[in-house]
């Protein structure tokens, strides 16, 4: 068996068991915040590729990766598409009823949402989840109602770490870790 090299506090893990769907931000979270333009206006985002395995794991795990953005873009489309997440919410400013319909369409409630955001849009939508986490350069508000930050910034692998500990508390890193290595 491969040995597993994180571990995370008691407290997280029970409260983050029994989610099922775990509802993540696009910029400040997937990406660093940072908007690109091209010469002819395009909109360029930079994805990390830790942060887009880490939700292929959650989705080999049985927890559905959920998207709600603020933002609508054909390279973000693109990028979703190809990790295979088919929930997503783009161009929405108000995330709590979206996360409500995707609630609904999975036969899910709250008690089994996790949710990542940095800013003030995002915050309807943590505090109602059972486990919400931040990046470590989120808004304070985000910070302070999150039950986990992590070591990393958005965009640089912090989604793969709350991926992580969703995947270590559902039980299912350890059989994962041990597929990629054996």
């Amino acid at each position: 068996m491969a040995a597993v090299a994180i571990a995370f506090a008691p407290e997280l893990l029970l409260r983050a068991q029994n989610v099922r769907v775990a509802f993540f931000d696009v910029d400040g979270v997937l990406t660093d915040g940072g908007l690109y333009f091209s010469e002819t206006g395009e909109t360029l985002k930079r994805f990390n590729t830790l942060d887009g395995h880490g939700l292929k794991l959650l989705q080999k795990a049985g927890i559905t990766p959920a998207v709600i953005t603020g933002r609508d873009s054909l390279p973000l489309r693109k990028r979703l598409q190809a990790l295979g997440i088919t929930h997503v919410h783009f161009g929405t400013e108000d995330k709590r009823p979206a996360a409500e319909q995707t609630l609904a369409a999975l036969g899910l409630d709250w008690s089994q949402a996790a949710a990542m955001g940095d800013d003030w849009p995002d915050l309807p939508v943590m505090r109602r989840s059972a486990i919400a986490c931040a990046p470590a350069n989120a808004q304070a508000e985000v910070l302070a109602a999150a039950q986990y930050t992590t070591q990393r910034s958005g965009g640089q692998g912090a989604a793969r770490e709350f991926c992580d500990l969703l995947l270590v508390a559902s039980g299912h890193y350890a059989r994962l870790l041990e597929e990629y290595t054996a």
